[in-house]
């Protein structure tokens, strides 16, 4: 969690970036069950889109990969296409990698859009690794770069996972993990994007990722400091265990300076084991035994993107979550809490992001510039059920909220801060785990939010 009193890690970039010169991309070019690609609930702000079964990995054009059948369709190495260097820039470690490439086809956006977040499930063996590009066309017909939005491997003992600052064309600009047109005001759009994966392995073995999941959440979310109210339409309350950040404050600093910021990988570990993913011992056994909940500080870990140092990297907390067996992880926006309400009925929570002061929800206690929350129900009154990681302990995580200053937090573009100044807030933002084999009631809760 980012302190009221601190702008947000979007504000910040935004600036930074801005005043960045272009940088190329150093590193060469690099399931679900089928379904009917839905309509987004909300049309003309939302385009979501994934390639995830095996006609989708058969398209596209590949070099040195293949795709692969079966319940969960995806794509690994072939036969090497080639064989690069890769300098971390975290360790200073240089090191040679083979590597093969897969690039979607291209993808047509229904909203002409502002922002896009890419996301991807994928399993990442010791000695191996992911580069996530994305390459869009404007709405003037001319193209961006081909941005990284991301290096990842699950653990980090081959590589430091990472975001890549200074990314821009002078028109739009990488913030961490999304990619942002810089003058939204100018009318500049992106209109469709290719995708391009690059996995690695260490030479001369058989060692491959796997890919079951990729593709990107594009949105013109309009500026607004407020949103029109939704009525109550659901009672439920589902499972969902309690964990608390603060706990942990002070533990393996080195991951965002503890458990204080923790608020995104604590979100992510309840949602995890609400669908009965667990980590075994041998997985935790790095964690001191002493401390409380040591699944809160590997989900830390796990997380962590040593660019942004910090555990709030959207897509790094979905694709931590589908590391556990068949769960899969996206980044998305909603519309409203109708669309929360469609997904608790169906027995999905929700990790929701927002930024308040302390005054604007009440109950509460704090204000915060960044916040992930795990909602987990609706009241009688329609409500907010949430596990609010920010809580003294675990006992103390379940809180209610009310509905109308919730919805407000969570779906505004825009807010004043403690000073007065306009900042941004995150519109909508939330991720959504789920399982790879879904019943027909989730099925339909998640198309009827544009998941598939």
């Amino acid at each position: 969690m980012t302190t009221a009193s601190e702008p947000s890690r979007r504000t910040v970039l935004s600036a930074a970036v801005a005043a960045a010169t272009a940088v190329g991309v150093a590193v060469p070019a690099f399931a679900a069950t089928p379904a009917a690609r839905p309509a987004k609930a909300s049309p003309g702000l939302v385009d979501d889109h994934a390639w995830t079964t095996h006609p989708d990995w058969r398209s596209g054009t590949a070099q040195g990969v293949r795709p692969v059948a079966g319940t969960r369709p995806g794509v690994v190495i072939a036969t090497p296409a080639g064989r690069t260097d890769y300098t971390d820039p975290h360790t200073g470690r240089t090191a040679g990698w083979e590597y093969a490439t897969w690039t979607s086809p291209v993808h047509r956006l229904s909203v002409p859009a502002t922002e896009a977040v890419v996301s991807w499930n994928a399993h990442t063996p010791a000695g191996t690794w992911l580069g996530i590009e994305l390459k869009g066309t404007y709405s003037d017909g001319t193209d961006t770069p081909w941005y990284v939005m991301g290096r990842w491997a699950a653990g980090d003992q081959d590589i430091r996972r990472t975001s890549v600052d200074g990314q821009t064309d002078g028109r739009s600009a990488i913030q961490t993990d999304t990619f942002a047109v810089e003058d939204a005001a100018s009318g500049l759009r992106l209109v469709s994007y290719r995708l391009r994966l690059t996995l690695h392995r260490k030479p001369g073995t058989k060692l491959t990722p796997t890919v079951w999941r990729l593709g990107a959440m594009a949105s013109a979310v309009p500026d607004r400091f407020t949103v029109p109210a939704s009525k109550p339409g659901l009672a439920r309350e589902l499972t969902v265990p309690r964990y608390s950040q603060e706990i942990h404050k002070g533990q393996y600093p080195q991951y965002d300076n503890g458990g204080e910021a923790w608020c995104s990988p604590t979100s992510s570990q309840m949602i995890i084991e609400y669908w009965g993913r667990k980590l075994t011992p041998a997985q935790l056994s790095w964690v001191d035994p002493s401390y409380a909940d040591p699944q809160v500080c590997h989900a830390a870990r796990s997380t962590y993107d040593h660019q942004y140092q910090g555990c709030g990297n959207w897509p790094f907390n979905a694709a931590y979550a589908a590391t556990f067996p068949d769960l899969q992880g996206v980044v998305t926006r909603l519309s409203s809490l109708t669309d929360l309400e469609k997904l608790i009925a169906a027995g999905i929570p929700a990790i929701t992001s927002q930024s308040f002061l302390k005054e604007e929800l009440t109950g509460a206690g704090y204000g915060t510039a960044g916040h992930l929350m795990t909602v987990i129900g609706f009241t009688a009154d329609g409500d907010v059920i949430a596990n609010d990681p920010a809580s003294p302990d675990d006992g103390a995580v379940r809180r209610v909220y009310r509905r109308r200053e919730w919805e407000n937090i969570w779906l505004r573009t825009k807010r004043y801060n403690a000073s007065g100044k306009v900042v941004s807030g995150t519109g909508g933002v939330c991720y959504l785990y789920f399982p790879v084999r879904l019943t027909p009631e989730q099925r339909t809760a998640l198309a009827a939010v544009g998941i598939r």
